[in-house]
């Protein structure tokens, strides 16, 4: 009997949202991606222990900061040896309103990628969808370093990514959906809000919409789900990143699924649109929720990677 793991794997492309190396081998994901927050759940299990100490072993040297560089980058290193695709490896989020700095970033976890024989195809370097880490991103890109923009709650974040001709952008489904659950508090209608209606899942349509209607070639990988509902309503969407307890629960839900985002889907003509710094400024200050979760989202990143070097610090002792 076929499941909706199998179904969805038909129209997306599953990916793997974890730092967890038999999650992969058991799920083979295509793609992987890993954050600060991924990274520092799993370096604090014994078994990726080795992870922590063969790196600063070698990079005692180096700064707290590059040696946090240099565990990602390893956990990025084993988790090519299990996909066939691509992996995400995270800029530190204290550069996020830093141009140049995400930049020197950039090409410095890629040239450990490739100081190990790892060609920059293959890697995705994560950056968040600021004003600053999109323009980053724009300079990267013609470098040949492939670029996912994150933390993407607004269709004024997309435009401006597509502007800059990003590979890969990131919208956040599952944080838009909290947020408006939050904000509604008791008058939250689960019902009303499902599949399809979820916030999250609107929000990702209307970025697919503008995005084939105009053709822009930047992939579209939703990210950061609660439930199946979710991930199903977006079948069809070039990218899901998906966390192994869903991806799991998917491969034990029986039926099919059918694509819900498809050419047929578009809402057309559409024209295109050009954002300057002031309007993106100013159109997501005018959007709470994306404003509120970008600030937030930047905030857990650093806490974690601010927790990460604590342990760097007291392994070093």
């Amino acid at each position: 009997m076929h499941n909706q793991l199998e179904s969805l794997r038909k129209y997306t492309v599953v990916v793997a949202d974890t730092g967890n190396f038999e999650a992969m081998k058991t799920l083979k994901p295509i793609d992987a991606t890993t954050n600060p927050s991924l990274i520092l759940k799993a370096i604090q299990k014994e078994e990726y222990n080795h992870v922590l100490t063969d790196t600063i072993k070698h990079c005692k040297h180096m700064s707290l900061s590059e040696i946090a560089d240099n565990i990602t980058v390893s956990f990025g290193k084993e988790i090519l040896k299990i996909i066939p695709g691509r992996v995400s490896t995270e800029v530190d989020a204290r550069l996020s309103f830093n141009t140049k700095a995400t930049i020197e970033k950039a090409r410095y976890l890629i040239n450990l990628y490739e100081k190990s024989g790892i060609k920059r195809e293959r890697i995705l370097i994560k950056i968040a969808a600021t004003w600053e880490g999109i323009k980053a991103a724009e300079i990267l890109e013609l470098e040949g370093i492939h670029c996912n923009l994150t933390l993407l709650f607004s269709l004024t974040q997309a435009i401006a990514c597509a502007q800059s001709k990003v590979t890969l952008i990131s919208p956040f489904v599952g944080r838009i959906y909290d947020w408006y659950k939050n904000h509604a508090g008791s008058n939250w209608d689960e019902e009303k809000n499902h599949g399809q209606n979820d916030p999250g899942v609107k929000s990702v349509v209307t970025i697919y919409n503008y995005y084939k209607s105009l053709e822009i070639g930047t992939e579209i990988m939703g990210a950061s789900f609660r439930n199946i509902h979710q991930i199903l309503a977006l079948s069809g969407c070039d990218l899901l990143t998906i966390s192994p307890e869903l991806i799991t629960k998917l491969e034990n839900t029986p039926g099919s699924t059918i694509p819900k985002l498809t050419s047929n889907s578009l809402i057309k003509p559409l024209h295109t649109k050009h954002i300057s710094e002031i309007e993106f400024r100013s159109m997501l200050n005018e959007d709470q929720m994306a404003t509120e979760k970008l600030s937030e989202g930047i905030r857990i990143f650093i806490k974690d990677v601010l927790s990460l070097e604590k342990i760097i610090e007291k392994t070093l002792r």
